[in-house]
């Protein structure tokens, strides 16, 4: 079950993600995963990151696999800096308007060429089009949310909200996250979501006085069309997000919870292996972060990411600079060239030489490592859904600083429903910072966090073993969907 019998033409999955370094990432993993259960693998990425890849693995890593090839389709969009996040509310609706006639032609190449024929798509949940186009070819696909089931019914509550007259908000000074401001008001009856939960708790995009926000219409059409494929896989396991999965079942097609897709990488895919040596950074990984955790004892360091997207202004970096070196604990800092809105993000000397001997500040980092250090104390994150994961599954708790979409909610179930983080004030302050910093790493909120987070990590851990859940939960989408007979062609409403 869930693997291919030996024949003369493997099975061909093209799996497409949405082209951000958070969709990138899980989407390989699982396309790992199939390719390790024998189907021919074809990983399509836009134009634009595949040049990243290209630039930050080198083409001979993308060459490395035998049936697992990679491939690319335009996004559309003008040209913009090669080794940044492109603008994502013109990448959104770039993807959603004009995509689909490139992914169609790439398909018909594929068909048309020595490859096997394709056979079963794989698109990421807010790639509808993919859908369409699976339609047209006539072959069976599964979509893969890369999210949390959370952040999903965050989404799919959008329409409810307009419907309620609390979105848009009426005035932009609404917007504004204050204690009492209308981001606090308890929202009740949200279908799948938390009790107690508020505006602000929803993910980010109906923050807006626009109706026609690009950001709110393609995130509530997105998450309304996954009624369209043949099933659903999320990136989260039942223990974690139980209530939520049996939520988004009661209006999806089959939903299979296949995470975390990092530990079920980790355990099926041989390390050292080809296979295990394709990557998803869009940016070039520094070395010589392990040799400067080694030896430090553990719990004592606080790693710092932001992710692929999040950006600030100099004067956050500065807040959180200065409150990271007030907190008295080493630390290892992830700073993208492009964090700071507009500029370089540059710390004063005056900052260096207060850290001294207890700081490694970084571009970018193979974070899965750095998080599974015994070194590593408390996690400081935007609170994207990897970074959820990956620091869950290391047993590692959490400061969360969210940003935008589905972080806001992620960092409210951190909080509230499974004891693992704490918030830091949307306009940084370093004593702030440095406080919570404190407190969670010797304080008795940080140890209980810390506790909680161990559990999950138990928690987590089995339910990837071989047999568990996860595997088994795959093996049906493979078996059931991904292998089933080919379907005819139907025409699918917008």
């Amino acid at each position: 079950m869930g693997s291919v019998a030996a024949e003369e033409q493997p099975p061909h999955a093209v799996c497409m993600p949405y082209p951000a370094q958070g969709h990138v990432t899980p989407m390989l993993k699982l396309a790992k995963l199939l390719h390790a259960r024998g189907f021919h693998v074809t990983f399509v990425n836009t134009e634009f990151n595949h040049a990243r890849l290209l630039r930050s693995r080198g083409a001979a890593s993308l060459a490395s696999v035998p049936g697992f090839r990679f491939a690319a389709i335009p996004d559309g969009l003008p040209p913009s800096d090669p080794d940044a996040t492109q603008d994502i509310p013109a990448l959104c609706y770039s993807t959603m308007t004009t995509c689909l006639p490139h992914f169609c032609s790439l398909l018909a190449t594929l068909n048309a060429g020595t490859s096997p024929p394709v056979t079963c798509l794989v698109v990421d949940a807010v790639m509808s089009f993919g859908y369409d186009a699976a339609r047209e070819i006539g072959v069976p696909i599964a979509a893969l949310w890369t999210a949390s089931a959370c952040g999903f019914m965050g989404y799919r509550n959008y329409r409810g909200l307009i419907d309620r007259g609390l979105v848009p908000f009426r005035d932009a000074a609404d917007l504004a996250d204050v204690p009492g401001g209308l981001l606090a008001t308890v929202v009740d009856g949200a279908r799948g979501m938390c009790g107690g939960v508020q505006l602000r708790d929803f993910p980010s995009f109906l923050r807006t006085v626009d109706r026609d926000d690009i950001l709110l219409n393609f995130l509530m059409r997105e998450s309304e069309r996954l009624s369209l494929p043949d099933a659903v896989m999320v990136n989260t396991f039942e223990d974690l997000e139980g209530a939520t999965l049996d939520a988004m079942r009661a209006i999806l097609p089959p939903v299979y919870p296949v995470g975390p897709l990092v530990l079920r990488e980790r355990l099926e895919i041989p390390a050292g292996t080809p296979l295990a040596g394709l990557g998803s950074n869009l940016w070039k990984e520094q070395d010589g972060l392990l040799e400067w955790l080694a030896g430090r004892p553990s719990c004592s360091i606080v790693y710092v990411n932001f992710g692929s997207i999040t950006v600030m202004t100099n004067s956050q970096l500065l807040e959180f600079a200065w409150g990271l070196a007030a907190s008295g604990y080493p630390f290892l800092w992830n700073i993208r060239p492009d964090l700071v809105k507009g500029d370089a993000a540059v710390l004063p000397p005056e900052f260096a030489a207060a850290v001294e001997g207890r700081a490694l500040l970084t571009t970018w980092c193979s974070q899965e490592a750095v998080l599974q250090h015994e070194a590593v104390g408390v996690f400081l994150t935007h609170s994207g859904w990897n970074s959820t994961l990956e620091s869950l599954c290391a047993g590692v708790p959490m400061l969360s600083w969210p940003f935008f979409a589905e972080q806001q909610t992620n960092c409210r179930y951190k909080r509230t429903e499974w004891g693992v983080g704490m918030e830091i004030g949307g306009e940084v302050q370093r004593d702030e910072v440095a406080v919570i910093i404190k407190e969670a790493m010797e304080g008795e909120k940080g140890k209980e966090m810390r506790r909680r987070a161990e559990e999950w990590k138990e928690k987590a851990v089995k339910v990837t073993l071989p047999g568990g859940p996860a595997e088994t939960n795959l093996n049906r989408v493979i078996d059931e969907v991904l292998l089933s007979k080919k379907k005819g062609k139907t025409s699918v409403d917008a």
